[in-house]
């Protein structure tokens, strides 16, 4: 496995991290303790430090962080834990998922449910635009100051928003954002990479398979009991004639397409860990194989024909 820095902070992360939306995920196979603490076991024998939770995941919200708590254990000291606030968009706390009130409710809630006192890195999930992100940003600062967490990030925020967090955090605090970005979505290319890069940030992605298109299964037909059905708009949006020219680019090199698709993530500088998802221990094993693989610049630039990159914002 391969550690690189987060940002400009003195955190190190595995460069494949482990995604804990699918622990207590209905329907999988680690849906309960016993299949939880598998994937997890597998992830750090792959040398995975890396954990990324939230406290919406799971079958009922807070249950993907319930299971990756039991599952670390006394091994918890050994690796980054990463998890989130702010998401629901509905019902209770619409108006206010970035108060302060409402953060410090739900991070004392991760707290108890990681059985932990302290989270190395809590996301701003999603941006509240009804409250002012200073408030925000001095909440998030005074749960550093008090040990609660070690650093922050943000989540799907815009370019624009990324660097407002940043002007307004003190050095240091601030060392994330997460967004996404794959092969197929590059769209993270006009604004979040060259903010990240600008502001120092470590740049985490999410997708990286985008949502198994860059597997292989979808290529010639949709198999049963795929998570992408007939009518879904990434499904209805896909390229097949790029998806099956991809699936001979990996075919000539001898590799999985999903594992050259997280390994072209991990040659995206500034990216420091990739989030991907696992239900079963051995989706681990194969995709731990892609921190290994080195592309050399015939075959970026050969992805890059294939998936062009997103236009810029500005034409000049």
């Amino acid at each position: 496995m391969e550690y690189r820095r987060l940002g400009q902070s003195g955190l190190v992360v595995s460069v494949l991290g482990y995604g804990a939306n699918n622990l207590g995920r209905a329907g999988t196979v680690s849906e309960d303790e016993k299949g939880a603490t598998a994937v997890v076991n597998a992830a750090l024998d792959a040398g995975i430090t890396y954990f990324d939770s939230a406290n919406v995941y799971g079958k009922r919200a807070g249950l993907s962080e319930e299971l990756l708590g039991r599952a670390l254990g006394e091994r918890r000291h050994d690796v980054v834990i990463a998890t989130k606030f702010g998401m629901p968009l509905d019902g209770d706390g619409h108006s206010a998922r970035g108060s302060r009130r409402y953060m410090l409710a739900r991070l004392e809630e991760s707290l108890r449910r990681l059985n932990t006192d302290y989270i190395d890195l809590y996301y701003y999930h999603s941006p509240d635009l009804h409250t002012p992100l200073e408030e925000t940003v001095d909440a998030l600062e005074n749960a550093v100051d008090q040990g609660k967490i070690r650093y922050y990030a943000v989540s799907n925020m815009a370019g624009w928003q990324t660097a407002a967090t940043a002007e307004l955090a003190s050095r240091g605090k601030l060392v994330a954002t997460q967004n996404h970005y794959n092969l197929i979505d590059r769209r993270a290319e006009q604004e979040i990479v060259p903010a990240s890069r600008h502001y120092g940030l470590g740049l985490v992605p999410y997708f990286p398979l985008a949502a198994g298109l860059l597997t292989g299964k979808y290529t010639d037909a949709v198999p049963e009991g795929a998570r992408l059905k007939p009518g879904n708009p990434k499904l209805d949006a896909a390229d097949m004639a790029q998806l099956r020219q991809y699936r001979d680019f990996c075919a000539e090199r001898g590799i999985e397409q999903a594992t050259l698709a997280i390994a072209w993530l991990a040659h995206q500088e500034p990216v420091a860990s990739i989030i991907a998802g696992a239900t079963k221990p051995e989706q681990i094993v194969s995709n731990a194989k892609a921190v290994d693989i080195r592309l050399d610049d015939a075959d970026l630039a050969a992805l890059d024909e294939m998936f062009p990159p997103a236009e810029k914002v500005a034409p000049f």
